[in-house]
């Protein structure tokens, strides 16, 4: 997704826990890397938000935030796809509150701290990652089911709460498991044997995003698009038409975004 704002002319502060992913990350920038700004922060921490609110409006105004810090089932279960999912009675407080501070809270933080400017220049987009329902209600799933859940219904109330102002609030989702460096060895055997649905590759998550971001998502307001059934090969409007579906559908009926 960074890589795809890049090359869409964004400049991009990406945030990583991990130090040495950054190297990476530069050289798969390219030509674009002048625009790209990495920081190493561990976004538990509320100095560590700050700082990187900080960095990134010295660099210019945020106009976009991306919520996609997250800690999966390759944290609290990683032997899930050899042994079978772990019961929730097994965990430790200190996991739960991990994958939840994690997968909610950070994003709450980032987005009550970056809507008033965004409400003051008149412009912003919220991109939240969730899951799928099925994912958030599979057995084995706590901590991360409730937490993205959290995150869903957020995310709907956040976009009722700023209807009528030029900010939005949309969802931006894999609609499967990704295949990027930070997947378990484990899930990327159990894909690659037959035994799950294939991976999706990362960069399907570029045009979903591309579009909410764009002047032509102006109007599109507490909506969820799955990058595996958004075609590319159409216009944005129409791939939106045929994939969208209303954030927050946890409670409310399937409704198609060609109904906005």
């Amino acid at each position: 997704m960074a890589l795809g704002l890049l090359r869409a002319g964004h400049r991009v502060v990406a945030v990583g826990h991990i130090p040495d992913d950054i190297p990476a990350m530069v050289d798969a920038a390219g030509e674009d890397a002048p625009r790209l700004t990495c920081l190493a922060l561990d976004l538990l921490q509320s100095e560590a938000r700050e700082a990187l609110v900080s960095q990134a409006e010295a660099i210019g105004a945020v106009g976009v935030l991306v919520n996609n810090a997250g800690l999966t089932f390759t944290y609290f279960d990683p032997k899930r796809f050899v042994d079978g999912p772990r019961k929730f009675w097994v965990l430790e407080d200190a996991t739960v509150q991990a994958v939840m501070d994690t997968n909610y809270m950070v994003a709450d933080c980032l987005t009550r701290r970056l809507v008033p400017g965004m409400l003051a220049r008149s412009w912003g987009r919220i991109v939240n990652v969730t899951t799928k329902l099925d994912t958030m209600d599979r057995a084995g799933s706590i901590p991360y089911g409730p937490s993205k859940a959290a995150l869903e219904l957020a995310s709907s109330i956040w976009a009722k709460d700023l209807a009528g102002t030029p900010v939005t609030v949309n969802i931006v989702n894999p609609g499967a498991g990704a295949h990027t460096p930070g997947m378990a060895q484990e899930m990327r055997d159990w894909s690659d044997s037959g035994k799950a649905p294939r991976l999706l590759d990362a960069e399907a998550m570029a045009p979903p995003l591309l579009f909410v971001v764009s002047r032509e998502a102006d109007a599109v307001q507490g909506w969820r698009f799955d990058a595996t059934t958004w075609d590319a090969s159409v216009p944005p409007v129409e791939a939106a038409r045929r994939s969208g579906r209303r954030a927050g559908f946890l409670l409310h009926p399937v409704e198609d975004f060609s109904a906005a």
